[in-house]
């Protein structure tokens, strides 16, 4: 039961204050095992189009619950190649 999950969170932006997003993609294998495969998508303020490399260290960071996150098309096969 390999399934991939998607990670949002949200800080904000150190140039304009506007909503900063972060995403991941990680794969259990199991509904009770780690998470492998952790691959970074990218940031980016909604307001502005600054991409910084992490959140400030005095921000606030708020992570959303993962979710399940499976290509329209994808198999099983190719769900890893995905990450």
């Amino acid at each position: 039961m390999r399934k991939q999950y998607l990670h949002l969170s949200i800080y904000l932006c150190d140039r304009c204050s506007g909503p900063v997003v972060a995403g991941s993609l990680a794969v259990r294998e199991s509904e009770i095992s780690k998470e492998t495969e952790i691959g970074q998508v990218g940031t980016i303020c909604l307001s502005c189009g600054h991409r910084p490399e992490k959140a400030g260290a005095a921000t606030l960071v708020r992570h959303l619950s993962p979710v399940e996150w499976q290509p329209k098309n994808a198999t099983r096969a190719s769900l890893s190649a995905t990450v």
